[in-house]
């Protein structure tokens, strides 16, 4: 349905419902003008056509609430609480989702909600519910102990239910479709068989050989802190979250693809008021507006999100995820179908020579898409034809985004948090120094050795967590959850939309004490540690069960590598105040966010809104301590 505007989707999705409606109208005046020889009264034929769709709608919305309620006492459960609602359908709870989207504090109004309702709430929104929780044991239920029973996108069978559809959400693979433009059938966007494929196929490349290579790291490491040197050296602050983007874009494409897309040769950016800052060229780099386009369908995705099936009507017009698609698309064609192309030739030139090219064979073992393209034969898992366009790059897009945008949105609010605990950082400095020194390059067996940096960067994964806000998956059928506080269980419906929140959870002081706010990485190394041991799932930086993240290993070497790196490099570093976009006091929020100097906000992971702007004082200058 390419090239379809969205709104006609839905409406044509919707549409033969409204016909049988005005059908059964019509079919209605016609046989009262037989049976009684002259036409219906004028008020009669036009209930008859205006009042199926609202008495409809209202008694499908009884209906299921009494059966849901119905089948939750027959269980010994009890349903989610509601939040309240002013208008019909919970219209007014969306606009204060979509105003806290664009412009109030991260996790904003669903924080509100669990102070109010507790960590299981009913964001019902559209007459469709959608169970909201922070509570490890419905997450540990989600992601572990009830796997099957929560799904990412499958296509789910369509009950039969009264004709008010035409108004309400239909239920359905409602997260695949928001994310389709985005992550195609990829690992991340994918259920059932096709998941297992995903899996299957990337597992292998995630050994422990690899992802202690660190020679990529090293190159695209050095190449952005030298720049960084030389920005601050010219008296301008460094937006360390365009840096380290780039060092991640550059590491993952290295990684992937064995050809870095070499982002770091644009140039570190200028601050927006000063005059290198208004360069169109640097800004139409392709490198940059590669990102860029990334950046932004990836925010849209989010956005989209909070509509459900009705973001068609949101985006009436025109799908705007997929147009900055086409974009990120034309970047990568040419890379895809040269590995594609490279295994052609191979096979011919060992099929019409009987030798084997070591160099190009080297290739497709020794990256992620030459591996897939072996494992493969390129056309099975790409959807390509040596002949024809590149039509499916789902799953590079998505391992794209894991490798790159991840590890970034962790560093880059890990060096936040450094730039705000000072003695925290003299602390890893030091560390840093009495394991690898000044300027050597660190080993795997290193970056294991050093604990208190492994507890710095989960004191960062704890209270910034990474992926989107919220995540969520779709029951595929009935579901009971744990109660609270030996309260009754909760009932999840079939066909429900179940978003839940890491961070959030993450940051609840009855799961990791009244500090829970503070940034302390000391958490995961004295007593208190015993929140997390007695409780796993409170800390689910990497997701957990059967979807845990298979580069979990990886990132850690990388955000471990680049850390000693910019600590054999810089001894100090501060938030750029003068340059730095701060919150609004309206803004501010409560708890966590009130204490926040810079502007989080989220696509599919975290962000600092504007960029994280920072000054870095030189190892051996006059600012070293």
């Amino acid at each position: 349905m390419a090239g379809i505007p969205p709104g006609f989707i839905y409406i044509a999705g919707r549409l033969s419902r409204l016909v049988r409606l005005l059908a059964l109208a019509y079919a209605g005046s016609t046989v009262w003008e037989i049976v009684f020889g002259k036409p219906a009264p004028a008020w009669l034929r036009v209930s008859a056509y205006l009042l199926p769709i609202p008495l409809g709608l209202t008694c499908d919305v009884l209906y299921t609430y009494l059966r849901d309620r119905r089948e939750a006492a027959r269980r010994g459960a009890v349903l989610a609480p509601r939040v309240k609602s002013r208008w019909p359908g919970g219209f007014d709870t969306l606009l204060s989702v979509a105003r806290g989207f664009r412009k109030g504090p991260i996790g904003s109004p669903f924080d509100q909600y669990c102070r109010e309702y507790g960590p299981v709430v009913n964001v019902r929104i559209m007459f469709a519910d959608r169970i909201f929780t922070t509570e490890p044991e419905h997450i540990k239920a989600i992601l572990s102990t009830q796997f099957n029973s929560f799904e990412k996108g499958k296509l789910l069978p369509m009950p039969i239910r009264s004709v008010s559809f035409f108004l309400t959400e239909v239920p359905g693979p409602v997260l695949w479709d928001q994310l389709n433009a985005l992550l195609g059938t990829g690992v991340f966007n994918s259920d059932g068989e096709i998941w297992k494929f995903h899996r299957s196929m990337t597992r292998p490349f995630f050994s422990k050989d690899r992802i202690s290579h660190f020679d990529i790291f090293e190159k695209h490491a050095d190449d952005a802190l030298s720049q960084a040197k030389a920005r601050l050296q010219e008296g301008y602050p460094v937006d360390f979250q365009d840096m380290v983007g780039r060092f991640t874009l550059d590491s993952a494409t290295d990684f992937l693809f064995g050809k870095s897309v070499d982002s770091l040769s644009a140039g570190l950016i200028y601050p927006k008021n000063s005059l290198p800052g208004q360069n169109k060229e640097y800004a139409n780099h392709p490198s940059n507006v590669f990102a860029r386009a990334l950046s932004e369908a990836q925010s849209q995705a989010v956005f989209r999100s909070r509509f459900g099936t009705f973001w068609r009507l949101a985006e009436f017009w025109s799908d705007r995820i997929q147009k900055d698609m086409e974009v990120c698309h034309r970047f990568i064609d040419p890379i895809l179908k040269d590995a594609l192309e490279m295994k052609r030739s191979i096979k011919e030139g060992e099929r019409s020579t009987g030798q084997v090219c070591t160099e190009r064979k080297g290739f497709l073992e020794d990256t992620l898409l030459g591996h897939l393209v072996n494992c493969t034969e390129g056309k099975a898992f790409l959807n390509f034809a040596f002949e024809s366009t590149l039509t499916d790059l789902d799953e590079i897009v998505n391992i794209l985004i894991a490798a790159r945008d991840t590890t970034a949105s962790t560093l880059t609010f890990l060096v936040y948090m450094l730039s705000q605990h000072p003695n925290v950082l003299k602390r890893l400095r030091a560390e840093v120094l009495s394991t690898v020194g000044s300027s050597r390059r660190p080993t795997y067996d290193d970056v294991r050795e050093m604990k208190y940096m492994r507890a710095v960067v989960n004191a960062s994964l704890r209270g910034t967590h990474p992926t989107r806000f919220p995540l969520c998956r779709t029951s595929t059928e009935a579901a009971v959850w744990p109660g609270m506080n030996g309260g009754p269980p909760i009932y999840i419906p079939p066909n429900t939309r179940v978003p839940y929140s890491v961070f959030l959870m993450q940051r609840r002081k009855d799961l990791w004490g009244p500090d829970a706010d503070i940034f302390d990485p000391d958490r995961f190394i004295d007593e208190r540690l015993k929140y997390l041991t007695s409780n796993p799932f409170i800390f689910l930086p990497f997701n957990a069960g059967p979807r845990i993240c298979l580069g979990q290993q990886f990132a850690y070497n990388e955000i471990s590598f680049f850390l000693v790196r910019l600590l054999q490099t810089f001894s100090s570093i501060a938030l750029a105040e003068d340059f730095q976009t701060r919150p609004s006091q309206s803004a501010a929020g409560t708890g966590r966010n009130a204490q926040e100097k810079v502007i989080i906000k989220n696509h599919l992971t975290l962000y600092v809104e504007e960029g994280l702007w920072v000054r870095m004082g030189e190892a051996g200058s006059s600012n070293d301590v």
